[in-house]
């Protein structure tokens, strides 16, 4: 039976790897960090592995005997009281995994990075794999953080012979998105009618598990060295927002706000977040990142991977139902 690690296993998109490769068969050694729930994993035959991915020597033994590795562990968020707190976690982490991917001898690797890493669209046509971002133009740390370490990747592919295939997965909702993540907190404060306002932003909204089920394949047809984008249905913020409140019987938001006027509040929103360490539910990152519609083409996974999503509203629906079940609503 293939051996396959884990990384942030935990995590949202982490458990639903996990929970894909385990129902495919394959052996799961999941590595996750001794504070972190571990819920998302009831039911999921694996291997359970307390580490920080910080720590080389830890990452090392948990590659052991490993024939593949997913590296979908990520410091995800879009502030932190130390931005620089997030960059170096998420370069740290990458490299010690894929040292240690190198010195075990794996097979192949699969690399998460995210459509953060990709410009976003200048015009109504969605970007692709061929839109690199460069670090110097990226929004906020986690942009930048995942531009550096997908660049890494790259190197050691090139420079190393890494058997590394980076997939970049868009934003995805769905069901045991236990943090919850920026785009669940979105779903949650919509659905629970505390969203009265929103700017013209768009997102690429696709199903956690069919970005899941992405991985796999990229796991068994993806080329080395290349790039995949996993994701779904590009979706305006305000249909987004209009779809979380047919499904719960709420009316929409009818206010639309410029980012600028928003400002303030981010700054005071984050002023209160550095004294109670709360992370904030807008940021001045996030409202320079909606000035861009995110939308995002995966004819390319499509092409070459066969990848597919389902409809975007059918992830809203499990996101939405998920959420009410596990007590976030009100």
């Amino acid at each position: 039976m293939t051996v396959v690690v884990v990384t942030g296993a935990g995590g949202f998109v982490g458990s639903a790897v996990s929970r894909h490769l385990a129902g495919e068969g394959y052996r799961v050694r999941a590595i996750v960090r001794a504070s972190a729930p571990h819920r998302n994993l009831i039911g999921v035959d694996c291997e359970k592995i307390a580490g920080d991915l910080r720590d080389a020597t830890a990452v090392a033994r948990a590659m052991k005997g490993a024939q593949a590795v997913f590296h979908v562990a990520a410091d995800y968020r879009l502030w932190a009281r130390d931005p620089d707190e997030i960059r170096r976690n998420n370069i740290t982490m990458t490299e010690n995994v894929m040292r240690a991917a190198l010195a075990e001898g794996v097979e192949r690797v699969i690399y998460t990075s995210s459509v953060a890493t990709i410009t976003p669209p200048s015009s109504a046509r969605p970007s692709d794999e061929a839109s690199r971002l460069n670090e110097s133009e990226a929004v906020g740390a986690y942009k930048r953080s995942k531009i550096a370490a997908e660049r890494l990747v790259e190197r050691m592919v090139h420079d190393d012979k890494l058997p590394a295939v980076i997939v970049n997965p868009s934003t995805p909702i769905g069901p045991r998105d236990i943090r919850p993540t920026p785009t669940g907190r979105i779903v949650v404060e919509a659905a629970s009618g505390r969203m009265p306002a929103f700017v013209d932003t768009g997102l690429n909204l696709v199903h956690v598990d069919d970005v899941a089920r992405g991985h796999l394949v990229a796991l068994k047809r993806g080329n080395i060295g290349e790039r995949y984008i996993l994701g779904g249905q590009n979706v305006t913020l305000k249909r987004m927002l209009a779809d979380i409140a047919a499904i719960v019987g709420r009316n929409p938001p009818r206010l639309q706000l410029r980012p600028g006027v928003v400002m303030p509040l981010a700054f005071a929103a984050e002023a209160w977040a550095r004294a109670t360490g709360r992370e904030p539910f807008v940021s001045r990152d996030a409202l320079r990142m909606s000035r861009h519609k995110m939308f995002y083409s995966s004819a390319k996974a499509e092409r070459e991977l066969d990848y597919s999503a389902r409809p975007y509203g059918e992830a809203l629906v499990d996101a939405v139902s998920w959420f009410q079940l596990a007590g976030y609503l009100r």
